[in-house]
């Protein structure tokens, strides 16, 4: 059975095959020159956007744009230097997606695929092929759930590489981009649309459990290693007392759970927004304005400043991942630490978030450098552990890997959650940061300047100097010319 692809792909691969025709006035594909390299089969994002409002009849940008932005969505452009899908109309680099790897052919790829993808970026040592903070998080992820046959993934991975190193730098170079962006589709960015979440298809599965999901590289999970052709349809069995006891002892485990109730869940929300609502500009506009819709540049004063704002400062309060995830935060963090001596703590868990992001071939030595460091007997800058967390971090170091120090870093992270960022907020370095930035935001009335008051008339001098003889404010020994001088000054 042909399965035909959705109306909408169908639009989409129109569009995107005229734009690939030069005969028919398509977009223009070139390879530009950067230093010391070359980027093949490019064309920009203005060019696309002109394409669109020429052959497909739009007169306003920014609905090109957005028409754009829906077919990059579904992967059929994508920036060569971006996870993120979208349409720009400036001079941003984008690629057209292979046809193999189009959405009409159904793709519902398994993790395990996902997981021989990340494989292969960790073990070819290029810039352009690192790994980003998600995609080590997620590789974390899948090598905890698929620790029995991660040494079967390694090896397909592996598989996978010596192929590619007999393909043409430039079309290697291609190729690369273009799987990229076939799971930046598929496992896209943290924040960023799913468009292959609400897909009827997925729903229909639902339906026909026995059908067999597509793999991209020919790996199927053990549960669906057959084909169901030869599967023959299993019989329905009957209820046996088993099975309704263990149904029972699922049901009274259910009961057991322990469930917020709603109005706490609201509670919690409503906190969470209330405290984030100034950092929305949805919700509240940004201070200082954005300098690209307005003429205020003072948000690039302060980023040239190297200051935090007020703003910024009392987010590192709201919790110890906000603190985390600031460089400032962490500079001004790491600066307390040393004065109570005890800065080893925070050097070791950021040591280990950068090991992560090692090149495979660096991992073992970077393993023995953090353990010669912070864990081995002697170490010049030793961490507290207690014995379980150490012992099983020894046990790891003899055969390093990104995620050697997990546990240590875990034990470290609550120490300095429970104790040294709480003494950092109470510190003085702290509280005077914050005190700082308030001052410092009180902006005090301009004085009007002299020239700006109009000369008074003779009459009004005689009405001032009046006034100044009958206030209440004591001149002592003040002459009738010296009031006349005090008027003066006034004026």
């Amino acid at each position: 059975m042909i399965v035909r692809p959705p109306k909408p792909c169908r639009t989409i691969e129109d569009i995107i095959t005229k734009m690939q025709d030069d005969k028919t006035g398509g977009v223009p594909i070139r390879t530009v020159k950067s230093f010391l390299s070359k980027i093949p089969s490019v064309v920009t994002g203005t060019d696309i956007v002109q394409w669109l409002m020429k052959n497909l009849s739009i007169e306003d940008p920014v609905e090109a744009i957005h028409l754009g932005s829906l077919i990059a969505a579904q992967g059929y452009i994508f920036p060569i230097s971006d996870h993120v899908l979208t349409m720009k109309d400036d001079g941003t680099f984008y690629r057209f997606q292979a046809p193999y790897f189009w959405p009409s052919n159904c793709w519902e790829p398994e993790n395990t695929d996902y997981a021989i993808y990340l494989c292969k970026r960790t073990m070819q040592n290029k810039a352009r092929l690192e790994l980003a903070d998600y995609e080590a998080e997620n590789l974390a992820r899948l090598q905890r759930a698929f620790a029995r046959k991660w040494e079967f993934i390694f090896m397909q991975a592996e598989a996978q590489v010596k192929i590619d190193r007999k393909k043409d730098k430039t079309e290697r170079k291609i190729l690369d981009s273009q799987e990229r962006a076939f799971w930046d589709v598929h496992r896209p960015v943290p924040g960023c649309v799913n468009t292959t979440e609400m897909d009827i298809r997925k729903c229909r599965r639902l339906k026909n459990p026995q059908k067999v999901k597509k793999s991209v590289y020919g790996v199927t999970e053990e549960s669906q290693s057959q084909s169901p052709v030869h599967v023959l349809s299993q019989p329905i069995r009957k209820t046996t007392k088993e099975d309704i006891r263990k149904q029972i002892t699922f049901l009274n485990a259910q009961i057991d759970r322990h469930c917020l109730k709603m109005s706490k869940v609201a509670e919690s929300l409503i906190a969470y927004t209330e405290q984030y609502m100034e950092y929305d500009p949805l919700i509240t506009p940004a201070e200082p304005s954005n300098p690209w819709i307005s003429d205020d540049v003072a948000l690039w004063d302060i980023e040239m400043s190297k200051e935090p704002s007020q703003q910024r400062v009392k987010r590192w309060g709201f919790s110890f991942d906000e603190i985390l995830k600031d460089q400032v935060g962490r500079d001004q963090f790491l600066r307390f630490l040393e004065s109570e001596f005890s800065s080893e703590n925070l050097r070791f868990w950021l040591a280990v978030q950068d090991l992560k992001k090692q090149p495979l071939q660096d991992v073992a030595k970077r393993v023995e450098e953090i353990w010669q460091e912070f864990l081995a007997p002697g170490a010049p800058s030793a961490i507290n552990l207690d014995s379980h967390s150490y012992e099983i971090t020894s046990q790891n170091v003899k055969d390093g890997g990104r995620y050697t120090f997990e546990d240590a870093q875990e034990h470290i992270y609550k120490l300095m959650k429970s104790d040294s960022y709480a003494r950092f907020l109470r510190s003085n370095a702290y509280q005077d940061l914050l005190l700082a930035k308030k001052k410092a935001n009180y902006i005090p009335p301009s004085p009007v300047p002299l020239r700006l008051i109009p000369a008074l008339t003779t009459t009004a001098q005689q009405g001032l100097l009046h006034a100044i003889q009958s206030s209440s404010i004591h001149f002592p020994r003040c002459s009738h010319n010296r009031l006349l001088e005090i008027s003066g000054l006034i004026l």
